[in-house]
């Protein structure tokens, strides 16, 4: 008898620490980014922005999804058309193959960063050395080619287009389901404050209980609208 209610207390015991560790679990806020590879104001984002969730410990209570895809278009033979040309296809389809071959969120962001990092350098055509430095090796090129970047594309497009409210340009952001629009630059606050979890990041808990309102947001950032085609 004794050892039964032992057992029994042990059990209850394990089940109440299991629930103290997992209490947060599940409570991760997710960030979706979409963007294109060469618009400039995408890239720094990417590359001066969105890199301060790993900077700063809140990429421990994000869900960060990165989709490139941005303000291109699919043609009905099944060909895209990008806003900033062929190269600008070429390199969203590079970084969606990595997101999809290293889903490690720091695998491919790295890749991705440096890759952005270029493009504002105006140096994109460099963008294999990230492949050196980051050791991803060369199994992103293999999905080009093969045509299963060709794939993720297409569902990238599908999903950037059944986006509600549509996008109007990139970068466009969103923190689980609310559209950041022209207040994207507070994405760290809208993240905070979204997080429902109980290990809360230091760099959450100094910033200022509310932010601007979306609806009386200014836009003082520069973006890539949508319909605006470039070479």
């Amino acid at each position: 008898m004794a050892s039964k209610k032992l057992l029994m207390f042990l059990l209850i015991a394990s089940v109440l620490k299991f629930l103290l560790i997992c209490q947060s679990c599940g409570q991760n806020v997710t960030l979706s980014v979409y963007y294109e590879t060469l618009c400039p104001y995408c890239a720094d984002f990417i590359v001066n922005h969105l890199v301060k969730l790993f900077q700063n410990g809140i990429i421990s209570i994000v869900d960060l999804r990165l989709i490139p895809w941005g303000n291109a278009f699919l043609q009905p033979d099944g060909t895209f058309i990008c806003q900033h040309g062929p190269g600008e296809c070429f390199l969203n389809t590079i970084e969606a193959c990595t997101i999809s071959i290293y889903p490690d969120v720091v695998s491919h962001f790295t890749f991705i960063h440096c890759v952005e990092r270029l493009s504002l350098e105006k140096r994109q055509a460099e963008w294999m050395e990230c492949l050196k430095t980051t050791r991803l090796g060369d199994v992103p090129i293999n999905c080009y080619r093969n045509g299963s970047g060709k794939l993720l594309e297409q569902t990238y497009a599908t999903e950037t287009a059944q986006l509600n409210p549509p996008h109007r340009f990139v970068p466009w952001v969103i923190v689980n389901d609310q559209s950041l629009q022209e207040d994207y630059m507070n994405f760290i606050s809208y993240v905070c404050r979204a997080y429902k979890g109980t290990q809360v990041p230091e760099a959450c808990r100094s910033l200022p209980l509310k932010s601007s309102a979306l609806e009386n947001a200014e836009s003082t950032s520069s973006v890539c609208y949508a319909g605006e085609v470039k070479s």
